[in-house]
């Protein structure tokens, strides 16, 4: 297990360099020269050479490179383009928000998913396992945005159960977190909790169709036991659409962040391509990029524990 932990650990070490260093070049390439967003076309070619001097883009891009990835690795992200802050702060003040509403509609999906899975896994041609199918047509059609708005004229505007927009930090109020990340969360979990379920309930109906499954029922075991059993066995590939979606609602959250108006990264990173403040995209890709290392790595100690043969792959 040390093993299988130290090669997970090295190739998370890889992917996150790989993947920053190209988004740093690529950036470079794709925005050019950034000053002109920055000053506006009314912008002389000397204010605009001065400013690129002010930021270090006269230098050579290997040296630009350097500079920002040795004081990356240290968690210095540098300065905003736009508003000369600290781009390590800002970042910092903004994770907690996309957190709060991306890990709870990851654990909402989960554990919601589980429990449609396992039903549907359970009785393949009831009303739920159709209402399912009917239900992973619908939610992949509607765009995240139809379902945010939608949610926000229900349970916000006619009911009045959930503010509309707004973020209310965990550290003022406990009541008034769950209330703003309830809606947005929702948004979120959606697409997801059909997925899971239905990638769950694939893999219950396989398993339980095994004839190590026959044996345990013919050995006397309990329905519980039993079910227990096809449930470790089959949610291997229900854990890794878990991860993978973890993943997406990072990407979700920047429309969801807009429609209620939430102070995370996503509104930060359209903001931040608005204008090509790169070393602002460069930070918020190498956060991004360590949080899919975390939840990779997170996924393979699972995986290992769940199915032993992983270790050996």
């Amino acid at each position: 297990m040390i093993k299988f932990t130290l090669r997970r650990l090295l190739s998370g070490a890889v992917l996150l360099l790989v993947v920053t260093s190209a988004s740093f070049f690529l950036a470079h390439l794709a925005i050019g020269d950034p000053t002109a967003g920055l000053l506006g076309d009314s912008a002389t070619p000397a204010q605009r050479a001065a400013l690129r001097e002010q930021l270090g883009l006269d230098r050579a891009l290997l040296t630009q490179f350097w500079d920002w990835f040795s004081h990356a690795v240290q968690g210095d992200f540098g300065t905003s383009w736009r508003n000369f802050q600290p781009i390590s702060d800002q970042i910092a003040l903004r994770v907690p928000v996309t957190l709060s509403v991306v890990v709870a509609a990851t654990l909402l999906a989960a554990v919601v998913g589980l429990a449609v899975g396992v039903a549907t896994g359970l009785r393949p041609s009831g009303i739920l396992a159709r209402g399912l199918k009917l239900a992973s047509v619908v939610l992949f059609a509607l765009p995240g945005f139809w379902v945010s708005l939608v949610l926000v004229m229900v349970f916000a505007i006619k009911l009045q159960w959930f503010p509309a927009v707004g973020y209310v930090p965990l550290v003022h109020s406990g009541t008034g977190w769950l209330r703003s990340i309830t809606l947005p969360s929702i948004a979120l979990a959606l697409g997801a909790i059909v997925m899971i379920a239905e990638q769950l309930r694939n893999g219950f109906l396989q398993v339980n169709n095994q004839d190590f499954v026959r044996t345990l029922r013919a050995r006397g075991l309990s329905s519980r036991r039993v079910t227990l059993h096809v449930l470790r066995n089959a949610s291997p590939a229900a854990l890794t659409v878990l991860a993978v979606m973890f993943v997406g609602l990072l990407g979700g959250a920047i429309v969801v962040e807009i429609v209620f108006n939430l102070p995370g990264i996503g509104s930060l990173t359209q903001s931040a391509s608005q204008i090509g403040d790169i070393p602002v995209l460069l930070g918020l890709t190498v956060v991004t990029v360590v949080f899919v290392v975390v939840i990779n790595f997170l996924l393979d100690l699972v995986l290992g524990w769940v199915n032993p043969k992983v270790r050996e792959q």
